[in-house]
């Protein structure tokens, strides 16, 4: 199932808030090697719309011309209080009616809010704005979190929790382990052998710290329990963790990651199935095979198009 995103942008913009959006949607497609999502970007009005620091982008419609998205992301920042006015609102709620899901990033959340559409709604909004939107909006129950998914309304607080927000919604529609990769991918998560503080952050961030240990060690796979004390946990608080986190064991986690590279070596390189098994971590190309195929249900010569035979000039 493909997803269709519409993200409606308003003057002064944020790049860094409009890249973390997008980028993990493209990453996703890139890793999957499917088209699970598909983005287009709206306008006001017509013509191109300039961000905080002067990048245009040219909206391929405007809001009142979108026929459906599965969500539509509202994407405002500075200046949010300009987007308020009467007309704006009536073209916002006209379109809320013909989409999913409402997803307010930096101060969108207040700009739906304005709108009526974030009622009985948890929220979140950049924090500068935080005690304004709970004043101004007394309907919403505005929180302090990073993001909130609350049924089909959701919130971030600003650019780099609008990754945050991104890789949740991956993990709920298409698994842990592909935000796990989309994250992994831009550098996201806990700094490997980050010290004894990791035991009290949030579950995932832990298998994410643990997961980019494991992608710096593939070839010599470390042990569960090495993985395990590098992060100050225990092997079982490890396990359980990675359990709540991605409903896979550390060993299975580690597997798809060494079964991931070895899939990457396979299309992108023309190194040798044994080469490629000892370079994740395998003893033979036979068991890197029978894994490949559980994993992929194909073996990995299946990947690599047949070379043209070569003739023999004299």
């Amino acid at each position: 199932m493909q997803r269709q995103i519409a993200i409606l942008l308003f003057p002064n913009f944020s790049n860094l808030c409009l890249a973390n959006a997008v980028e993990p949607l493209r990453a996703a497609n890139t890793l999957s090697r499917k088209p699970l999502y598909k983005w287009q970007f709206l306008g006001l009005e017509g013509g191109p719309v300039l961000s905080s620091s002067g990048l245009p982008v040219t909206p391929e419609m405007t809001v009142s011309d979108l026929a459906h998205a599965d969500y539509l992301f509202v994407m405002p920042s500075y200046g949010h209080r300009d987007f308020t006015r009467a007309a704006h609102l009536r073209r916002l709620r006209a379109a809320a009616g013909r989409c999913g899901a409402l997803v307010g990033l930096d101060t969108g959340s207040l700009v739906l809010a304005a709108a009526g559409l974030m009622d009985g709604y948890r929220a979140t909004s950049h924090w500068d704005v935080l005690t304004e939107f709970e004043e101004s909006y007394p309907e919403v129950s505005v929180v302090q979190h990073r993001f909130v998914i609350d049924r089909d309304r959701l919130s971030c607080g600003g650019a780099t929790t609008t990754m945050e927000l991104m890789l949740e919604l991956i993990a709920q529609h298409h698994g842990p382990m592909l935000s796990l990769d989309v994250g992994a991918l831009f550098m996201h998560g806990e700094r490997p052998g980050a010290g004894p503080h990791l035991p009290g952050v949030a579950g995932d961030r832990v298998v994410r710290a643990a997961a980019a240990l494991m992608r710096r060690h593939l070839e010599q796979p470390l042990p569960i329990p090495e993985i395990a004390r590098r992060l100050g946990l225990s092997q079982r608080g490890l396990e359980q963790r990675c359990q709540k986190a991605a409903r896979r064991s550390p060993q299975s986690i580690y597997g798809a990651i060494r079964l991931a590279e070895a899939h990457r070596l396979v299309q992108e390189t023309r190194l040798s199935v044994a080469e490629i098994a000892g370079r994740v971590g395998y003893a033979d190309a036979s068991a890197m095979t029978r894994g490949f195929r559980r994993e992929f249900g194909h073996a990995p010569r299946a990947l690599r198009a047949p070379q043209p035979a070569q003739s023999l000039t004299l």
